[in-house]
């Protein structure tokens, strides 16, 4: 039976791709549902790199990295720079680049490469979207009160963001960090390693003058109406890729509102083409895709001990092991890095964390917002955000110019992504029962921080004659979801000011996890990055 299912996926990949078809035309001829052979094995025949055999990691490491996003992947680098061994393990695949290949995920409707462990998804459109079950690069963890979009993939939050690389406010970020960290050193050095590292630069003209980024001048010319001067975004976007796009060297991805979900042609120089290629090339540092880890604790010794399960694509274990390591640098994200320490505090695994583990967890303020400008429908929207304004009439926040999927319609409207300086924390909490780490967050929490975006906008749209017809549909402002979780293991509290965790000499936290739950309205994943800099560095100069 499997191998007739084989043949029969091969056979429509094959069709599909003779006729130039898409995903969207296997999904309404076959519906995709849990479980289905044919869908699991169409996966094999799109991106049979994935399901090559994967190693597997030596018992003991001087270095285990958990996680390769940002922060993960610095420290894997300049561990390894600095002749250390490391393990860096991810539980996602390693994704590869191709730039006639679709995006991770289906170019008109998302199937299971787009989604970790998931057979349903509603987005910004809030459209319903089912698929069958697969390992894709973008996992929704679902609490009480908020969605958390994340990273599981090699390369981590880099592979799935919309690319926007800015530093926040001296100011605001002062008041945020109180002082933990210091502004002027990352504004000195660090930031600008991590721009020269990630060749980070603004949209040049001649793309934001294209028809794809009719939108970003749309949204300009709204905002200048309503007083406002946008900021060019530094980006991370490879634009001669992004100009490949334009005149048809390579598929349309970062043109064709396609990003969260991947750009499977290098549009987007994610940390897999700088740091983790980087870290690799040392011969210092391995990276094991399809491993994840689920516990991790400390022998009497003093080594860590790592707990994996190593999965392929579609979910299925093909193996569990421990293994150990002097020291353990957790680069999960927010959510995986605080599920760990908490998880480890509660069962006694490390009995000495204080206890700040677990709290300080935050959305970065995000707000999604919508306004209209009905005449781009139809059209696509380019991801690469160009532009930012800043307000503090009321309660601080940016606002940036960003795009909506068009999955599975366009709606015709200019969004932004709202991120709001927010003061609302959440703790996480262990559930003996299921062993499971969780949080709630309230809907006042999500009611403040859209009020003060969704009034800054919409006084936009009032002075720019814009029409205002997304209220009605509620597309108009949410804060349902965040992609920007930050803190559960904050710098100054549960760690020290450079990220080694209280009580356990040897554990490090080198991600979002030790922000204070925002960055200041401004995108996190440079703080993240300029952070884990300053951090390792201290960190490798002191020797411990």
């Amino acid at each position: 039976m499997r191998r007739r299912a084989f043949f029969q996926a091969a056979g429509i990949a094959a069709l599909l791709g003779a006729a130039g078809g898409t995903v969207g035309e296997v999904m309404r001829a076959k519906p995709a549902s849990a479980g289905d052979p044919i869908w699991d094995l169409l996966y094999r025949v799109w991106v049979p790199e994935i399901f090559a055999p994967l190693p597997d990691p030596p018992e003991h490491t001087p270095a285990i990295v958990i996680g390769s996003g940002f922060g993960a992947a610095v420290t894997a680098l300049r561990l390894a720079e600095a002749g250390m061994a490391n393990t860096v393990l991810e539980r996602g695949s390693r994704w590869p680049n191709d730039p006639w290949r679709e995006p991770f995920t289906g170019d008109d409707i998302p199937d299971g490469r787009g989604f970790w462990h998931r057979t349903s998804f509603t987005g910004v459109t809030k459209v319903p979207v089912g698929f069958s079950d697969f390992g894709g690069v973008l996992d929704c963890t679902q609490y009480p009160g908020i969605d958390v979009w994340r990273a599981a993939a090699v390369g981590g939050g880099s592979v799935i963001f919309t690319g926007a690389m800015v530093a926040p406010e001296r100011g605001l970020f002062d008041s945020v960090f109180g002082g933990v960290v210091d502004y002027g050193e990352l504004a000195n050095v660090y930031y600008p390693r991590v721009r020269d590292m990630l060749r980070l630069s603004p949209m040049p003209p001649d793309i934001y003058n294209s028809h794809p980024f009719a939108h970003s001048r749309a949204w300009d010319d709204q905002v200048r109406k309503a007083g406002y001067d946008p900021q060019p975004n530094d980006s991370i976007f490879n634009w001669d890729i992004v100009r490949g796009e334009l005149n048809g060297a390579t598929r349309p991805s970062a043109i064709a509102a396609r990003s969260n979900l991947g750009n499977s042609n290098g549009a987007k120089f994610d940390l897999n083409q700088n740091y983790l290629r980087y870290a690799e090339g040392t011969g210092n540092s391995r990276i094991y895709p399809g491993h994840r880890v689920d516990a991790i604790g400390q022998e009497p010794g003093g080594r860590f001990t790592v707990q994996v399960t190593k999965l392929d694509p579609t979910g299925m274990v093909l193996a569990t092991r421990t293994l150990t390591c002097d020291r353990l640098f957790l680069g999960a994200g927010s959510v995986g890095t605080s599920e760990l320490l908490v998880r480890a505090q509660a069962t006694g695994a490390l009995p000495n964390l204080n206890e700040h583990v677990g709290d300080g967890w935050g959305t970065n303020g995000d707000v999604v917002l919508a306004r209209g400008a009905s005449s781009l429908a139809g059209h696509g929207q380019g991801v690469p955000s160009a532009s930012r304004i800043f307000d503090d009439s009321g309660v601080a926040l940016t606002l940036e110019s960003w795009y909506i999927p068009g999955i599975p319609f366009e709606t015709g409207a200019l969004a932004s992504l709202g991120m709001v300086l927010d003061p609302a924390r959440a703790r996480f909490g262990y559930n003996p029962g299921n062993n499971g780490v969780g949080l709630a967050w309230s809907t006042r929490n999500r009611d403040d921080v859209v009020a003060a975006a969704k009034a800054v906008d919409h006084r936009i749209a009032e002075r720019a004659g814009a029409v205002a017809e997304y209220g009605l549909l509620g597309y108009d402002a949410n804060a349902v979801f965040t992609a920007h979780p930050l803190g559960g293991a904050v710098l100054g509290r549960a760690t020290d000011a450079y990220g080694r965790v209280h009580g356990h000499p040897g554990l490090y936290v080198t991600d979002g996890a030790g922000i204070p739950g925002s960055t200041a309205t401004a995108n996190p994943s440079l703080t993240i990055a300029a952070i884990a800099e300053r951090n390792i560095e201290a960190i490798l100069r002191a020797g411990h």
